[in-house]
This record gives structure tokens, sequence and C-alpha cells, in this order.
């Protein structure tokens, strides 16, 4: 059988774990948990360059046709990375309590998908052909779809917005921006190098994964909310700020939002990130708002 990238290969419902729903009942008002708690989670299988690879699918409780829907990076490497089923209700189950069909690839060499782990290559086309799989869906209304990446998954989603137009907004936090000014002994820098090609030039390797370096690159109708804590030891968020500027000065739309005593996931400001993270795809993937003006303007 020929694997077509983005084919559809296996679905299987998956129960959410109690212990996930008990801490949501205790941190969430009663209507966000009763919409959480109705969140239909689904593990897949699907095609990608030829290999059989995991993600999982989560639903809203209102199950309708023309759904807006959110592709999600996650970041981490290795199984320790990957997502379960209380990680993926966690981030895919919250964007789907919110109202829309959230997708979540594992990427290759992890989570039980085929094929070694990469790390801003291959993996970039497994979340591209997850994304094609989702615009496969009856129910997703393809002309309001966004992406929201962490970490690791915030460089992916950066290098996915090189390649298509489709996203409406997209949102990185804690992404890696600029490998190529990383101090040696950084924590994300040494993770980058164990898995980038072994014979490769590496300068040119770094170079293809650091967004603030082609930000010019960037689909221009696709506005980029960038979040970052300051306390991030894993990303310092000299990241973000470079993007930021990469981004001011090629007049892309974007918005830039260093959160104060937030770490690398925005613990310490979690609440309050996703309630930003929220209103940007609400605004610009559910309300389809015209784009945010660029440049001098104004008084």
């Amino acid at each position: 059988m020929m694997l077509v990238d983005g084919l559809l290969l296996d679905s299987t419902p998956v129960v959410a774990p109690p212990s996930s729903l008990s801490m949501a009942k205790r941190s969430m008002p009663p209507e966000d948990f009763e919409r959480f708690a109705a969140v239909q989670l689904h593990e897949l299988t699907y095609a990608s360059d030829g290999l059989r690879i995991k993600a999982y699918l989560a639903l809203p409780a209102a199950h309708e046709a023309h759904m807006p829907a959110l592709v999600f990076n996650a970041g981490g490497t290795g199984e320790r990375g990957a997502l379960n089923p209380a990680t993926a209700l966690a981030t895919a189950g919250l964007y789907a309590s919110w109202g829309y069909v959230t997708i979540a690839s594992q990427y290759r060499g992890r989570g039980g998908s085929e094929g070694a782990e990469e790390w801003g290559a291959g993996d970039v086309r497994d979340a591209m052909n997850a994304l094609h799989l989702l615009l496969g869906l009856d129910y997703v209304d393809n002309e309001r779809v966004g992406i929201i990446g962490g970490s690791r998954g915030g460089m992916m989603a950066l290098q996915m917005l090189t390649r298509t137009n489709v996203f409406k907004a997209a949102i990185t936090f804690g992404a890696p921006t600029l490998f190529t000014n990383s101090a040696k002994d950084s924590y994300i820098l040494q993770t980058a190098h164990r898995f980038l090609p072994p014979f490769g030039n590496t300068q040119k390797e770094l170079a293809e994964r650091s967004a603030a370096l082609w930000a010019e690159k960037l689909c221009k109708t696709t506005p980029l909310l960038v979040l970052h804590g300051s306390g991030d030891r894993r990303v310092d968020a000299d990241h973000a700020y470079t993007l930021g500027l990469a981004l001011q000065r090629c007049l892309h739309p974007y918005k830039l939002i260093i959160y104060d005593n937030a770490d690398h996931v925005l613990a310490g400001r979690r609440d309050e990130s996703n309630r930003d993270m929220r209103e940007w795809v609400d605004k610009y993937v559910k309300n389809r708002a015209p784009l945010p003006k660029v440049g001098p303007h104004g008084a």
C-alpha cells in the first residue's frame, strides 16, 4: 500500500485520564471545565514521508460543520517529550475546549511513530502532513486554521510559516529563534547539536532553524504572537526579543509579550498566557479579523 502524505491510517478514541480531569476541575471555572471534560480525544496514525506517524486529535464537544482548527506543535525530545493522553489533553484538549478542532503530531521517532527523531527537518514535514490531514476533515473550515508551537515546536511552526499561507494566525512560546548567537554551553544549542546531520554544515543547519535570520520569509498574512518567560532557563528570552526586532524591521504583523515570573512553559503566568493565546486565535482565526497595521502610522 502506498502511503500518501497526510493519509489517515487509523483513529482510536482515548479516554481522558481521571487525574487530568480532577486537576482541571479544581483549577477551572465550572463552565470552562464542562467544555474541557466534554472534549473527545483520539490517537491517530497517519502517513508522512512513507512513515507511520502518531498524533492526537482533539474535538470540541459541539461537533458541527465548518469548525475552526489549530495545529499544535509540541516541544520536547525523545520519549520524555512525547505527548501522552494527559499532556495531549492539557494542550490540544484545552484548545479544543475553546472550540477548535486541534491536531498534534508526535513527529517521527517518538511516541510510537516510525523513523528516527529529527529536529527542524523531517519532523517539520510530519507537522505539515498533519496539517494536510486536518484540512481534509470535512468538518474543518479551511479558511479558519491557526498554529500554536511551544519550544522546539515553536521553532518548527516558524519554519512552517515559510511553506504555507493557510494559517490565519500563529503563536509561539519559549521558541528558540537564533541558534547561531547562542552560548556554546546553552541548553538549547546543546540539544540542537544532538539532532543535526552528523556530516552537514553545522552553521548552515543552525541558521535554517533560526527564524530571526529570515523573518522576512514568514508568511505576511499570518499575524504572529510571540510569548516568552523572562525566567526561561532552557531558551533565553533574548530569542524572543531578537525575533521581535526582526519582525519589526520587516514589517511583519506581530505582538511580543515577555511574562515576568514565567518559565519555559510559562508556568507562573499560565492563566494569563492562555487568555492571551485564546484572544489571539479567536480574533484572527475564529473571527477572521483584519490584519493589524504595520509600519509607522497614527499620531
